[in-house]
């Protein structure tokens, strides 16, 4: 067995060398990289949590396929990791069904309450008001558990109360916190101290912290899995549950409804479809903004050189840079719930104005942002978030973003259900549909309206090689999701890395903003080289948590992200 296993770990190792150096002869063991993915021949789970992992593994040992692993993490993290795992947030899921050889997307993100209005969520300024982020006028209605068994009913093998359960036993008989989840309590203890229930679950009777090694029970959470168990979707949006959230809300000043839960639906999408050298990429459409921004930024970087230039050096993080800084300031402007919107997206994902986009960058100095103007993708048209990857033996892979907004969402817990609420209604364009409407011009395609998608960031991803799946990927970080996959990407591609070294490599983002961020210790030198090109720099935090997967013939290559602790790769 040691011998087989080792075997395996070389073949993984192997795939970031040419051959020629494979075959020379040599007298000691050596290895080509300091970054080793997990390496599984039956399967693959990667999850931002070591419990959420393990149950999709065992999901897949008991038969299940991808999507019922799936399925089955996303409801445990909702009790393992709950300040981005969740049933009262939304999120997206890319899935690869091996027998029919089709990619879909489900599009389960939050859509606004009937009783929303733009002028509730701005002050008599036009400034953001902080009633669209914290307490029970923040959350959107949630899409979670509808886009989950959506995906079950279409793909699922397992019976669906078997892939709830492991969700209802752990929040029933308790979590042992890790360090990490318990410091997030303390961390977090404004925002959860929002409702009532919050503040009774997540801390002791005297008002203390959970420790580490510490079991957190979840008793109300479990009454409510119990529900979805038995009834499904309805078991959340209609009944007892759906009463809870209804009265919660109302007696708080909330907006969410029974007959928003009730009307509730996700969305089952084509994917937006494009290509990186010969590699193509499967990604969310809108209400996805994040899918449509990774594919532009592609196809801008495809017009430069980007192997020869170095993988790190500060002449490819210029262009990365530059590139992230044209994407972003047209994102926002051209795309919107298709619902209710009619946005250029063919236009902003084309070949033709990345190549326009292009001739912008100087090679050898930073444009201020300031004097980055959005382009018009219109000319071009034809007629606290989290991610896991899974992948089964039988071919079908499943890509998975959701989240509750910020970090434990509105902080609002609903009385009765452990069911913590988003904090989506912050992801409208407030501000932008303000000014619209005091100037007389044209609102923002993210304005808010009742029953509508906000844009989110979240893009659970697949590329494809050779017509089969090869990079199973996404990442939670806000903002900078989009910047995080294209620089996953891109050191695959572009420079050979294996996923595990792609997903270690330092990270930088830029916006629209006038600074370039790196993540802490970036190397002195780069920086010194990215200032000399016109760059300010700026540093401070770690950037997303992509938790990917890598198919090479009958291996499945796992790569857990570091940057947020737990993180785990697991065989089934």
């Amino acid at each position: 067995m040691f011998l087989r296993n080792l075997t395996l770990a070389l073949a993984a190792f192997a795939l970031a060398l040419p051959a020629p150096v494979l075959a020379q002869s040599k007298h000691l063991l050596e290895y080509p990289s300091i970054h080793s993915p997990v390496v599984g021949t039956r399967g693959m789970v990667v999850s931002q949590n070591e419990m959420a992992s393990e149950v999709g593994a065992q999901i897949l040992r008991d038969g299940g396929n991808a999507v019922d692993a799936a399925v089955a993490v996303g409801f445990a993290l909702a009790v393992t990791l709950p300040r981005a795992g969740n049933i009262g947030g939304d999120g997206f899921m890319t899935v690869y069904d091996a027998k029919s050889k089709q990619v879909r997307v489900i599009d389960f993100r939050s859509v606004a309450p009937r009783a929303a209005t733009p002028a509730m969520f701005v002050d008599n300024r036009g400034k953001e008001r902080a009633i669209a982020s914290y307490g029970y006028m923040a959350p959107a209605v949630p899409g979670t558990v509808a886009g989950l068994e959506h995906a079950h009913k279409k793909w699922g093998k397992l019976p669906w109360a078997k892939v709830v359960e492991p969700a209802l036993r752990l929040a029933r008989d308790g979590v042992k916190l890790s360090a990490d989840e318990a410091f997030v309590f303390g961390w977090g203890r404004d925002r959860l101290s929002k409702s009532a229930s919050g503040k009774t679950t997540f801390y002791k009777p005297d008002g203390s912290l959970y420790a580490k090694d510490e079991v957190l029970k979840q008793p109300e959470l479990a009454w409510t899995l119990g529900k979805i168990a038995a009834e499904g979707a309805k078991g959340f949006y209609t009944g007892e549950v759906a009463r809870r959230i209804a009265a919660d809300m109302k007696a708080n000043g909330g907006i969410v409804t029974m007959a928003d839960l009730a009307a509730y639906k996700p969305v089952e999408r084509d994917p937006l479809v494009g290509t990186y050298r010969g590699y193509r990429v499967y990604t969310p459409p809108p209400a996805s903004a994040g899918g449509a921004t990774l594919l532009n930024m592609l196809n801008i970087l495809e017009r430069f050189d980007m192997k020869a230039l170095g993988q790190g050096s500060a002449a490819s993080l210029h262009i990365l840079a530059e590139t992230m800084k044209l994407a972003y300031v047209d994102r926002y402007r051209v795309l919107g719930d298709p619902a209710f919107v009619t946005a250029p997206v063919n236009g902003f994902i084309s070949k033709g104005y990345a190549a326009e986009r292009a001739k912008l960058i100087d090679p050898e100095r930073a444009r201020p942002a300031a004097q980055v103007a959005p382009g018009d993708p219109l000319q071009y048209e034809s007629p606290s978030t989290t991610h896991f990857s899974v992948a089964d033996s039988a071919g079908n892979v499943v890509s998975t973003t959701y989240t509750l907004g910020s970090d434990f969402g509105s902080g609002v817990m609903i009385a009765g259900t452990g069911i913590l609420l988003n904090n989506q209604m912050n992801n409208f364009s407030h501000e932008q549909a303000w000014e619209a409407q005091r100037t007389g011009t044209p609102p923002p395609l993210n304005a808010l309206a009742p029953g509508k998608r906000m844009l989110s960031t979240q893009m659970p991803t697949l590329v494809f090689k050779d017509d089969k799946p090869w990079i199973v990927t996404g990442t939670p970080g806000g903002s900078t999701i989009p910047t995080t996959v294209v620089q996953v990407i891109v050191n695959m591609i572009d420079y050979g890395l294996n996923v595990d070294e792609a997903t270690h490599k330092p990270r930088i983002y830029q916006g629209t903003t006038t600074s370039l961020r790196v993540e802490p210790n970036f190397n002195p030198d780069t920086v010194a080289a990215l200032e000399a090109k016109g760059h300010r720099i700026t540093s401070d935090e770690t950037m997303g948590s992509a938790q990917s997967i890598m198919l090479s013939g009958d291996l499945f290559l796992g790569a857990a992200d570091p940057r947020r602790p737990g993180a785990k790769a697991i065989e089934p």
